[in-house]
């Protein structure tokens, strides 16, 4: 707990750590599996976008599409996008080695 007597910060990094377990926790009781395939990609997530740019989860969400053979319009559908950003990031994932890249964690 936060304490006067703590004014280091040691306190809320304590809190911040309960708190991610905490998430991780829920995230599993909602996906027991802990399966994350194209199709459960979810890619209207709020956490996919900030504005009209695409968070780096965003990103990784259309690497994925592509890895499961989505054309360039599907993801700009998907994760209302313009055509010309999905290929931009088409072209990103195939400079990044395509299906055959290193998958970052959602």
């Amino acid at each position: 707990m936060l304490t006067t007597a703590d004014p280091t910060g040691e306190a809320i990094l304590a809190l911040l750590q309960e708190a991610r377990a905490n998430l991780d926790r829920i995230e599993t009781l909602l996906r027991p599996d802990g399966n994350v395939e194209a199709d459960d990609l979810d890619p209207k997530s709020p956490f996919n976008k900030t504005g009209v740019n695409l968070t780096p989860r965003g990103i990784e969400v259309a690497y994925r599409m592509f890895d499961a053979g989505r054309t360039r319009y599907a993801v700009k559908e998907a994760l209302d996008i313009s055509y010309g950003a999905a290929t931009h990031r088409f072209h990103a994932w195939e400079k990044a080695g395509g299906k055959n890249r290193v998958r970052k964690p959602l």
